[in-house]
């Protein structure tokens, strides 16, 4: 009996430390080494791994037979990476690095990938991967759509500019030739002379907004904006428009004051508006009126222009804002319109973090809307009529 028990004991010390030292102990043993892990935080590899996939520009390694042994979010994003192998025109590039050592660029069009995806224009170059006996290359890639758009954008304002500046330039001078072959009539030299004087005019005032607008598109926010009064900006937009509105026959209507401020640059908000009015004076019918309205909704100050003229057609709407586009050319010129009134407008309202839109009707007339943020805190710390507007419900578009 004694031996039988000394047999069991011996049987449960032996399952015991069985137990122990194959299960509890390591389990221990592996929760100690997490606690110590979290205690000395992520490892430097980890936050290589973290930046290498977080990494903006798209990062994809490649061996001598086509395959990506590593690529990163970005890379499967802009598309450069299929079934774990480079796409062909990104892989003729890494190839030529195998081949000569050499780093070697590419440079790809936009176009359509499986299932309708658009894969953006894309450029970047490869590289021998340092330290691995030329086993590897690295592709650098980046999405340089915005790029080409901007650089584009670029050669057709200049060849715009060179166009528009031209055809004052080419008049100017047939003008001057007639005004000097008319030098014995008195009536001719002076409608000549005219014509030249308006030609000038319009050359200047060209230039003047072309400096404006490359002012306004290299500018950022407004960095000093102080309190803008915008009765005072609707009063003094209105008198610019004035004369132009009485040769036109047209009557400028406006609403009561309101009280309304806006944060910005009170000389360039005077601009915007009154560009906004001219627009509309030029393509409105003769003894037809003009409005211009202010009020303030949901923290927005709202500023519209309204005509009752010929109006836009919509598939010309989007690209009123845009340089020197005109719907009607040769009313454009008859009433000295340059194209860049409605530009400067939506650079102006972007610099004011605010924004300029358009409704039109063929036949019914068209209205612009400029919308900017309301100031709603005075220095003294009282209520601002804006912040009044908005807590009585007055925030309601009529």
């Amino acid at each position: 009996m004694q031996v039988s028990l000394g047999i069991f004991l011996a049987i449960v010390a032996g399952v015991i430390g069985f137990v122990v030292g194959g299960f509890i102990i390591p389990r221990l043993n592996a929760r100690a080494d997490r606690r110590r892990a979290e205690q000395a935080g992520p490892t430097r590899l980890d936050v290589l791994g973290s930046v290498y996939e977080q990494a903006p520009t798209a990062l994809a390694v490649v061996d001598r037979h086509q395959d990506v042994v590593l690529f990163n979010r970005r890379a499967a994003e802009l598309g450069i990476v299929e079934d774990r192998l480079l796409i062909d025109s990104i892989w003729k590039a890494a190839d030529a690095t195998f081949e000569d050592g050499k780093p070697s660029a590419f440079d790809l069009p936009p176009k359509m990938a499986a299932g309708r995806r658009r894969i953006p224009s894309i450029s970047g170059r490869s590289e021998i991967l340092e330290g691995h006996g030329e086993q590897f290359v690295v592709v650098f890639a980046d999405d340089d759509s915005e790029h080409r758009r901007m650089e584009a954008a670029r050669r057709d304002f200049v060849a715009n500019v060179s166009h528009e500046l031209k055809t004052p330039v080419g008049a100017m001078a047939l003008l001057a030739e007639a005004l000097l072959e008319s030098k014995d009539d008195p009536e001719q030299v002076e409608y000549f002379g005219g014509r030249v004087v308006d030609e000038a005019q319009r050359l200047g005032k060209m230039v003047t907004e072309l400096i404006a607008l490359s002012r306004l598109q290299g500018a950022e926010r407004i960095r000093d904006p102080e309190p803008v009064a915008v009765d005072d900006v609707v009063d003094e937009a209105i008198r610019r428009a004035q004369s132009a509105a009485e040769a036109a026959e047209i009557e400028l209507i406006t609403d009561a004051p309101s009280g309304l401020e806006v944060k910005g640059d009170w000389t360039l908000l005077v601009t915007a508006l009154a560009n906004l009015i001219l627009n509309a004076i030029n393509y409105s019918p003769e003894r037809t009126p003009v409005s211009i309205t202010r009020d303030c909704t949901g923290g927005t100050v709202v500023l519209r222009v309204t005509d009752r003229g010929i109006g836009i057609a919509p598939e010309h709407q989007a690209r009123v804002f845009e340089r020197f586009f005109r719907v009607d050319k040769a009313r454009s010129r008859a009433t000295g319109g340059t194209g860049l009134g409605l530009a400067i407008v939506k650079h102006v309202a972007q610099n004011h973090n605010g924004v300029v839109t358009l409704w039109s009707r063929p036949g019914t007339g068209s209205t612009f809307t400029l919308q900017l943020p309301a100031y709603t805190e005075s220095e003294l710390g009282g209520k601002t009529p804006a912040a009044e507007h908005v807590e009585q419900g007055e925030d309601q578009v009529p």
